[in-house]
């Protein structure tokens, strides 16, 4: 038997936070081999091999069976809905890289619901014919290339009622390489596909194909009419290697500057005008480049462009790598971007240099970034890595800001009274688009509105792909149903999002009734430490005001006291202090994990 390996990575709010201690279950699909692993400090367990059928296999088009062993897997997260996926193909000699996005339990769930997400076979090796329709040579709408990141992806054909989910652009590309051909592929032949799926998907956007047609979203996963996409699936090391590289390249005439329009079909079982995706791979072992294979299909006179207009970015690649040696404002970007982000993922290890300074300590924790999230760990800065840092440095800020935006608000425990729909305006409206950002944090498959405080047509799609995932009546009006929804499912996310934590300190957003006394006793510190790191000269406090709070001392007592509050478990409390719930029950000699609100709690110093 071959040898094929698979990776998992726990991760929620669009990576912005790992989920550590994930229990997760590896099978095959007659169940004779289990595994059982564990995440760790930042949501990845080990890589792990396990048998499959020799690559050969899946290099022969005319072998009609399944060319590789499919596994199934179980993830079971305290405080998250359960995750179940069935059929990872694993291939001969592929690192298979599965991504789980968890969803929070709403406040009132206990026990989890199973998400289950079905992978199955390759577009390669389907038999369904292709029908791809594009848009005639000379059409165009945008007057620029641009990379749409996040990119909105309908699941299903377009007419069907079907949710829609955004993805980032290089893992949306990722996806759909993985559904559509085999990994094992030679080099060229998978470069030659990459490029074709690039430049289709923004061919769609440039055009606005869908979008001019009333639809709200850019493509469709259904390969009749589009590429194929797995929302969930898992992806291939050597397949995000060279999206990586060429995520920002695609395909089109000389002299011209929109993507052309790049349709392919598996060239066997189903026939086009397009690009033979097996016949590729016949193409790249007589040696041909991938641009020479791309010219076998489509005009002679097609090249390769790029783009480096990305939206969703914060600033754009400077266009020159960062190393060792390197200096400057550009650096000194990256080096806030790895330092913000290292808050959530602890294993990143802490810049020592000089501010726009790229030395050792920033080499390594370049590198250490890259190898979480699945980059070529080289330690250098190049587009893919750039684009990755601000990608996930957006994310961590926007999970913090959001945190603190809801107590600004006044998010309470008691939703409003009001029933809104189409054309409402005011301050119940800010509040509900608020709550819609915060459930599309943690849910792709929910858009997030703008917060103007007008409910217009993006909140009213926004309420019901909501309402949908919380098997509600998707009528796109908020009434007492919907807003309870909304907050129970704003509280279940605030239980699971841990204190934003940075070098021995905690940034908290004051709430109602909050006093620095209470603070004291529930960080284990002192009134006067908080005071003197905040520059306060009154214990006054404001609802919304942010303080920085020193965390508690392990050099000092071996605990500190914590007062129960409402929504309390004993693991929310051991994810928000960095210990274990058997830390904390054996410290207090407790028997169950029954909590009462008021009750008094010891909790170890991390």
């Amino acid at each position: 038997m071959a040898t094929g390996y698979l990776i998992i990575q726990a991760r929620a709010a669009h990576n912005a936070l790992p989920l550590k201690w994930v229990q997760i279950w590896i099978m095959d699909q007659q169940e004779k081999h289990t595994y059982y692993v564990k995440t760790d400090e930042s949501g990845e367990t080990e890589r792990i091999a396990l048998e499959t059928l020799d690559k050969t296999l899946s290099l022969d088009p005319n072998f009609s069976g399944t060319p590789f062993t499919s596994y199934d897997v179980f993830a079971l997260a305290e405080g998250f809905h359960s995750v179940h996926i069935i059929g990872i193909p694993i291939l001969d000699g592929e690192t298979a890289i599965q991504t789980i996005e968890f969803v929070p339990l709403q406040r009132s769930q206990r026990t989890p619901s199973v998400t289950e997400i079905s992978i199955g076979m390759p577009a390669a090796s389907m038999t369904e014919n292709r029908y791809q329709e594009g848009p005639a040579a000379e059409s165009r709408v945008l007057r620029q290339v641009v990379i749409p990141n996040p990119i909105t992806v309908h699941l299903g054909r377009p007419d069907a009622a079907a949710s829609n989910v955004q993805v980032s652009f290089s893992d949306y590309i990722k996806n759909v390489a993985s559904s559509e051909i085999y990994p094992t592929w030679p080099e060229a032949s998978l470069r030659a596909n990459i490029y074709a799926i690039i430049t289709f998907a923004l061919n769609r956007v440039f055009t606005e194909w869908y979008r001019s047609r009333g639809y709200s979203f850019d493509i469709t996963n259904s390969t009749a009419y589009d590429q194929y996409f797995i929302n969930g699936r898992n992806t291939y090391e050597s397949i995000n290697r060279i999206v990586d590289q060429i995520f920002n390249e695609y395909v089109r005439r000389q002299w011209q500057n929109a993507p052309y329009f790049t349709s392919f079909c598996n060239g066997t079982t189903s026939t086009c005008g397009g690009l033979s995706q097996w016949g590729t791979v016949t193409l790249a072992n007589q040696g041909l480049s991938p641009l020479q294979i791309l010219r076998s299909y489509y005009p002679k006179d097609i090249e390769i462009a790029e783009t480096n207009i990305v939206t969703g970015v914060l600033t754009s690649y400077p266009g020159t790598a960062l190393k060792v040696g390197s200096t400057g404002l550009d650096v000194e970007t990256i080096q806030t971007y790895l330092e913000r982000i290292r808050r959530n993922y602890p294993a990143i290890p802490s810049i020592t240099d000089k501010k726009g300074v790229f030395g050792e300590s920033t080499r390594a924790a370049v590198a250490k970034f890259q190898s979480i999230f699945n980059l070529l760990s080289d330690g250098i800065v190049g587009k893919s890595t750039w684009n990755k840092l601000s990608y996930l440095y957006t994310a961590v800020t926007r999970l913090a800001e959001l945190d603190s935006e809801g107590s600004s608000l006044g998010i309470g425990t008691i939703p409003p009274d009001s029933v809104l729909r189409l054309g409402s305006s005011g301050q119940d409206v800010i509040t509900l688009q608020y709550l819609l950002n915060v459930a599309a944090d943690f849910d792709s498959s929910v858009p997030a509105p703008g917060q103007d405080g007008i409910f217009g047509r993006e909140t009213q799609q926004s309420v019901m792909a909501f309402q949908r995932t919380a098997g509600l009546a998707s009528d796109g009006i908020v009434g007492p149903l919907t807003w309870q929804a909304l907050y129970d499912t704003y509280q279940g996310i605030e239980n699971v999002i841990p204190p934003d934590v940075d070098d021995g300190v905690i940034e908290y957003v004051v709430r109602p009734g909050d006093t620095l006394w209470q603070l004291s006793q529930r960080f284990g510190t002192t009134v006067d430490a908080i005071m003197r790191l905040n520059g306060l000269t009154s214990d006054l406090l404001q609802i919304g005001q942010v303080l920085r709070i020193p965390a508690a001392d392990s050099s000092g007592g071996s605990y500190f006291e914590y007062t129960v509050r409402p929504g309390d478990t004993l693991w929310q409390l051991s994810q928000r202090f960095g210990t274990t719930v058997n830390a904390i029950m054996n410290l207090n000699g407790l028997s169950s994990d029954l909590l009462q609100i008021g009750q008094v709690l010891k909790i170890p110093n991390s």
